[in-house]
């Protein structure tokens, strides 16, 4: 945790830096970004990486999905990392951006309850926690899910993002196409209003309140509780099977079929061995990018960047840190992407 919390410290420390300096950058030397603490914990590894093999430093500011695209619609950012696609409505309000799928990840479900090692959650039961509705971890609603288990008769607290968040998106997204009630009382978005709970910034902020509170339970991306050593829940799937998020589940959410432009939720998958709250995470770039002082060499090494990004040199990294990769044909559609790129309406390379 306290590892996490130091990338985090460090990742903003050079955002503000470089934004703080007019955002230069001389060439291939150096490229910022912000946004989305999902996927830190693999773009740490990454960007570690990749100035090794090719002197170039990656700065990452992760401040949330929500503070990282409006970092690029500000033309403060090279990239924006994001765990929620932009809408096309969102998408008309800047100039053309294209999504870059970096992973495959999951939004957990990570509890702190004594003496249980293994709990299984539906979606009902997940309404009702986050809607109030389940008030203590002894009700007989939990415990006819989890049979032969002691669960403490203690309150429940669940934990939600204070910020802008793609995972709150994801989850809530989840939450919207198995509940007509949540659907009615929440919505899905980066930022909701919460009927209860207890607030947190970050994935590293949930995972340290949950840690620290008995009888809490929180969404957070599954890299943080397995780094923490927090439990997770066995979730129920479309198809009526309890599973626990890991790499072989979440590539499963992720076989159908993905659109040229990557924008795909791949929440609540009928695949049997699914983990249900599954999720791409996107770099989020300008496609046409002779915009404010940027030169062509800035580009060029954004380009080559993304592309490293979806290699499978990078990919195979994912499952080191409880990542998924992607499959081939997201990496091509990735590279296609990547490759319209253009500077001042001719292509980059």
């Amino acid at each position: 945790m306290k590892t996490l919390l130091k990338s985090l410290v460090v990742g903003m420390a050079g955002l503000f830096l470089l934004v703080s300096c007019g955002g230069k950058k001389s060439g291939k030397e150096s490229l910022v970004g912000a946004g989305a603490t999902f996927p830190l914990p693999y773009y740490n590894l990454a960007f570690d990486n990749y100035k090794q093999a090719h002197g170039v430093s990656v700065n990452y500011g992760a401040q949330g999905s929500g503070a990282g695209l409006r970092s690029l619609a500000d033309q403060l950012v090279d990239f924006a990392g994001s765990d929620a696609f932009m809408s096309n409505e969102e998408m008309a309000a800047i100039p053309a951006v294209i999504h870059v799928p970096t992973c495959l990840g999951a939004a957990v479900l990570a509890y702190n309850l004594p003496g249980v090692d293994s709990l299984r959650l539906t979606a009902q039961l997940l309404n009702d926690i986050y809607l109030g509705k389940l008030t203590r971890w002894a009700d007989p609603a939990i415990a006819a899910v989890n049979p032969g288990v002691t669960l403490p008769d203690i309150p429940v607290y669940p934990v939600y993002r204070s910020d802008g968040s793609g995972t709150t998106y994801v989850f809530s997204h989840y939450m919207e196409a198995v509940s007509a009630e949540w659907a009615e009382k929440v919505g899905s978005g980066k930022s909701l209003k919460w009927p209860v709970g207890m607030a947190a910034k970050g994935n590293p902020g949930v995972a340290g309140v949950i840690k620290q509170t008995e009888g809490a339970i929180g969404y957070m991306g599954s890299e943080y509780a397995f780094s923490s050593k927090i439990p997770m829940a066995l979730l129920q799937n479309a198809a009526g099977n309890f599973v626990l998020p890991g790499t072989e589940s979440i590539s499963a959410a992720a076989s159908g079929n993905i659109p040229d432009d990557t924008r795909v939720m791949i929440t609540n998958s009928e695949v049997a061995g699914a983990y249900p709250i599954s999720c791409l995470t996107w770099m989020v770039v300008y496609r046409e990018q002779a915009y404010k002082d940027r030169t062509i060499e800035q580009a060029r090494a954004l380009q080559d960047f993304l592309a490293w990004m979806v290699s499978d040199t990078a990919q195979s990294m994912t499952v080191k840190v409880h990542y998924a990769p992607l499959s081939e044909d997201m990496a091509a559609k990735a590279q296609a992407q990547i490759a319209s790129m253009t500077y001042n309406g001719q292509p980059l390379r």
